[in-house]
């Protein structure tokens, strides 16, 4: 009765199935639909809670679904699954990834370059010229800008990339249909135009709610090689990305600011405790992500090395793509310990097969 696109919404509404769950369940059976198939024993028997009973569509969830569908006809929305070609590698890597998202525009969002700047809504201009500086100097990198489309540095680091013709991904924490704040809705309608996209796990209604931020930001901190907080007090939802990111074991960085202006007393406190690098230029910055023309030469490997057939394995998927992080090199081999494919890397790295680049970036 019911299709896959209508199935993958459908998750959204079953109750005490979270988002773990739901990945979990997307892994063993391979489609949304397929997972409405099963019996409360069949998803017990993969792990699934007792209290779990055989996923259903109520007529009150029917009408959610249906309607949801109509506004993403409408508007030209889509939803990005996890298990969609297109569904964001890095982020993929992630234990907390969502299992779905919707966007507008391009759905590019495997770039060679990924940056996320993040910082006060509040911003001074200081803060808006430290912005405008590093964007200005990593623009020649080729970089793409991933940000929340919020008040302050959100806006101020869209707007920078698209002025300097930079690709860049919002991420919201509302629904399509409350683009928030609103002064910033010519701003999302821009970045769609030339190419960028909006994105937000959020059903279409679902209002700027407090509680939406601190969940969006696992998504700008997950989709990126590395965050830069560019201005922030103590507390705030950029430190918190700051903290998610390094969870991810992605690279951080923090535009120092003076001693004196307690709305850099965060980007201080991440520098002090070794969280975060001091970000001083775009160039800085490019460079020790491995992103200047120097850092990105290729590997030379010596035609008379030996490899076993282990190491072989990895030098052809690394090879693939160019580089690779470890996150997925762990995830394409199941079968290998992590810390037997750092072994392994390792001993490729001392006999100058690979180059690891900030980040735990394996590169060929």
């Amino acid at each position: 009765m019911f299709n896959e696109p209508f199935y993958r919404l459908a998750l959204q509404y079953q109750e005490n199935l979270g988002n773990q769950s739901i990945k979990k369940l997307i892994r063993e059976f391979g489609s949304a639909e397929e997972i409405f198939r099963q019996s409360a024993k069949q998803l017990h028997l993969k792990g699934m809670p007792r209290n779990v009973s055989p996923l259903a569509v109520t007529s009150a969830m029917r009408d959610k679904i249906e309607r949801e569908l109509e506004y993403m006809a409408r508007f030209s929305i889509k939803c990005c699954f996890y298990t969609d070609e297109c569904y964001p590698k890095r982020l993929k890597n992630c234990i907390d990834a969502p299992y779905l998202f919707y966007y507008q525009g391009n759905n590019d969002f495997d770039r060679a370059k990924m940056l996320s700047i993040v910082g006060t809504r509040n911003m001074n201009s200081y803060g808006r010229d430290a912005v405008k500086k590093l964007v200005s100097e990593l623009a020649p990198y080729d970089v793409s800008i991933v940000s929340g489309l919020a008040f302050g540095v959100d806006a101020a680091a869209h707007e920078l990339a698209l002025d300097y013709g930079l690709h860049t991904i919002a991420v919201m924490g509302s629904g399509f249909g409350h683009i928030y704040p609103a002064i910033n809705r010519k701003l999302a309608v821009r970045i769609v135009e030339c190419g960028g996209a909006l994105i937000s796990e959020f059903p279409y209604d679902t209002l700027p709610d407090r509680t939406n931020f601190p969940q969006r930001n696992r998504i700008i901190a997950g989709m990126s090689d590395a965050t830069l907080v560019a201005e922030s007090a103590q507390k705030g939802g950029s430190i918190i990305t700051a903290f998610i990111a390094n969870s991810y074991n992605r690279d951080v960085f923090a535009v120092p600011g003076s001693l004196f202006d307690p709305s850099y007393e965060g980007c201080h406190e991440l520098i002090r405790t070794n969280i975060a690098a001091i970000a001083c230029s775009g160039s800085h910055l490019a460079d020790m992500m491995g992103w200047t023309e120097q850092g990105t030469e290729a590997v030379q490997t010596s035609l008379f090395v030996t490899l076993n057939e282990e190491e072989e394995l990895l030098i052809n998927f690394i090879q693939k793509t160019g580089q690779r992080s470890i996150d997925e090199i762990v995830t394409n081999y199941p079968n290998f310990t992590p810390s037997h494919i750092a072994s392994i890397l390792l001993g490729l790295e001392l006999r100058g097969v690979v180059a690891c680049l900030p980040g735990k970036i394996y590169r060929c």
